[in-house]
This record gives C-alpha cells, sequence and structure tokens, in this order.
C-alpha cells in the first residue's frame, strides 16, 4: 500500500520499537503513510539531519528537543516533541575492575551504588554516555550530585560502541540505553548496577520530535503520524504481544539484533552479570501503559532546569512538549487524557488513580531517588 512518504530517523536502540511496530504490524500504512525509517550512526547525526531538513521527524533523547529549542548544543532549532515514545529503558554499569574493586553492592540500590563509587580510590571515573544532552546524563548529574566529592568524567560514545569502550579500557563505566549494556554484560566486560529508573522511577526517555515549521506545515501528516506510533505504543505494552514483538523487532532489518539482546529490555529481565541469576525490573521499559506517551510540560520543565534554564527559557522548554497536539490528535483514537499537562515531579509513591477524559487513568510512581520533588515552575523540594 502507498502513501505519503515520510522520512524518520532512529538510533538502534529496542526503544526505537514503536517505529518500527508502526512501520512492520501496518498501522502507518493503515493511516496511509510510507513510514520511511532512516538508521542514524549517532545521536549528533541524527540532530543535524532533522534540523537541516533532511528528516521528517525522528526519535529523539527527550532532553535533545529542548537543548535545541533553547539554542544549546550545536545547531538550534524550534523542535517540537510530538509524544514520549518511551520511558525508562536505561541501565549503568561498570567494568569487571571497577566491580570487583567497589565489591558487593545490591543491585538497584542507587544510593548505596553511589556510596561505594564516591568511596572509590584513584583517577576520577570515566563514565561513557551516548550524548550530552540525554536524559542518561542528566540522570547522571542528579544522581552524582548528592555526592559533591565525587569526581568524574563524561565521555560521549555512540551507543553500539560502548561495549568496545569498557572493553579497550576507554571508559571505566557507562550509562546506555538497551542493549547495549547486556551487550557488555555477555562480552563478559561488564556488570550492571542498576537502571535509570533507579533514580528517576518515570523518565521520559525518547520522544518523537519534528521542526516546528514542519509541524506547522503538514498537520494531517503530523496527525497520522501520531497515529500510528500511538497504536504501536499500545500494542507493545499488552503483555501476551510482547513475545511476537522480540521476534519482530529481531527480524527487522531496522535493529540488526538477535532476540536475545532484545528480549531482556522487553521482557524486564536484565541479567547484571555473566554466571548471575536475571533480575526483574518493573516497568524497566514503558511505551503506552501509565500515560507514558503523554509529553507532560513538567518533565520538559525538569529537563530545561537540569540544563540550567530560567525564565524565558524555562517557557519555551515547556512549550515545546506537544500535550495540545497530543490532546487534539489522539483523543478520537481512545486515548485517556489526564485532566491537567503539568504536574510535580517525583510525587508519586505508589500507583495513582487521577482525573483523566475516560476516567481510566492510572499513574505509575515516579519518585526521584533521594526523595526530592520538582514542581513545574521550576523549584526542587
Amino acid at each position: 500500500m502507498s502513501g505519503t512518504v515520510l522520512n524518520c530517523g532512529y538510533v538502534p536502540l529496542v526503544d526505537c520499537a514503536p517505529l518500527v511496530l508502526a512501520k512492520e504490524l501496518g498501522f502507518a500504512a493503515e493511516e496511509g503513510l510510507d513510514l520511511n525509517l532512516v538508521r542514524q550512526p549517532s545521536w549528533s547525526a541524527l540532530r543535524d539531519m532533522l534540523a537541516l531538513g533532511h528528516l521528517d521527524a525522528a526519535q529523539m533523547l527527550s532532553p535533545m528537543s529542548v537543548a535545541m529549542s533553547i539554542g544549546l548544543g550545536g545547531l538550534a532549532a524550534k523542535i517540537d516533541t510530538l509524544m514520549v515514545l518511551s520511558v525508562n529503558g536505561t541501565v549503568f554499569g561498570v567494568s569487571n575492575a571497577v566491580a570487583e574493586a567497589l565489591g558487593p553492592v545490591p543491585f538497584g540500590d542507587a544510593n548505596a551504588v553511589l556510596h561505594k563509587i564516591a568511596a572509590r580510590d584513584g583517577a576520577p571515573l570515566r563514565i561513557g554516555v551516548p550524548f550530552h544532552y540525554s536524559m542518561h546524563r542528566l540522570l547522571l548529574s542528579y544522581w552524582t550530585s548528592a555526592a559533591p566529592d565525587l569526581q568524574i568524567e563524561e565521555v560521549t560514545v555512540p551507543p553500539p560502541r560502548m561495549a568496545d569502550a569498557v572493553a579497550d579500557g576507554h571508559v571505566d563505566a557507562f550509562w546506555v540505553g538497551e542493549p547495549w549494556g547486556s551487550v557488555a554484560v555477555g562480552r563478559d566486560v561488564a556488570q550492571l548496577m542498576m537502571t535509570g529508573r533507579d533514580v528517576w522511577q518515570f523518565a521520559p526517555e525518547k520522544v518523537l520530535a519534528a521542526r516546528h515549521d514542519w509541524v506547522v506545515e503538514n498537520d494531517d501528516t503530523v496527525r497520522r503520524l501520531m497515529r500510528a506510533v500511538f497504536h504501536a505504543a499500545k500494542w507493545l505494552d499488552v503483555k501476551r504481544n510482547k513475545p511476537l514483538a522480540v521476534e519482530i523487532l529481531s527480524r527487522s532489518e531496522h535493529l540488526s539484533l538477535p532476540a536475545d539482546l532484545i528480549d531482556p529490555a522487553v521482557s524486564g529481565h536484565l541479567l547484571p552479570q555473566i554466571g548471575g541469576h536475571p533480575v526483574e525490573v518493573e516497568r524497566f521499559l514503558q511505551f503506552h501503559r501509565y500515560a507514558a506517551s503523554f509529553p507532560w510540560r513538567s518533565q520538559a520543565a525538569w529537563i530545561a532546569h537540569q540544563l540550567g534554564a530560567e525564565g524565558e527559557d524555562l517557557e519555551t522548554a515547556k512549550a515545546c512538549f506537544r500535550t495540545d497536539l497530543y490532546r487534539a490528535n489522539l483523543a478520537a483514537v481512545g486515548a485517556d487524557m489526564p485532566g491537567a499537562s503539568e504536574k510535580v515531579e517525583g510525587s508519586l509513591q505508589f500507583e495513582t488513580a487521577v482525573a483523566s477524559s475516560r476516567g481510566h487513568m492510572i499513574l505509575a510512581p515516579d519518585a526521584f531517588f533521594d526523595g526530592r520533588t520538582f514542581d513545574y515552575a521550576g523549584k526542587e523540594r
């Protein structure tokens, strides 16, 4: 079935699944779209391709659209976040040598891991992250701020190269999206210590983004794209669909990864180290449940605050998370809409029912590891 050709950039990570499934399961075709997924070697390449108009839309790290919109990091452009593609899905790991030096640490205990690393002697810890304007780096910065004397060195490494960087001694530790943490474990060069959700339990990781001018000029195409991705994300978060999702993703040329590397992220069963036992991580990677795809403006404000934005820049950041388009384009296909577009981030300790258009919305816990909260006005408490 032919349709409107739409060029969408992505980086080969498991959390690009909503885009791959929108294409492979025909959700895009049903909306009259010929979704052309254009693989990118790095986040900087993807950013530049979108900014220069070579891509119509893209999977992006959630802070990228904020940073670009407020003029940070290379090419500045007004970028709209149409919806969140994935929540959580990242891991923090260390080289085998560092793991041996640290000794036993409970997996997933962010405070215990930080305490052990802060007590480590030696040179600054070199930590690989995929991109400076990434949720990986913001979580790393937020987490390590609780240990002000800890010395770290941030090293940018494209996700597919992270295991090589550990093996070559280029980095001592890493924060990366799956499956690249599991790849490092599988090569027996690293051990996983915790996941991103152990620092912020419900962090927006990837988003579907496009240039603001393209969004304005192609409102119908934007609507159809958002609907296709929404249906794919909803399908992905149905438990009985997960084995088939892994099969489709593994045989798709878009990821070029075997099923055994895709399954841990989709199932939430991670293997922290060779010879160990899998650990089940609740809500390790979410695409749809708990309003995962809703672009909360308070999340954009948290990101901007971590980037040092204030005043007008903070408002610009909030505006680039297009809750208005999400409501306008997805209400007719059954999306349950929250009663507000902003909330106090970090305030939910348990699953919580909230006011919504259909009255069925449950939000997941979103607490930060240190117990602080953040309101959309840009204040931490």
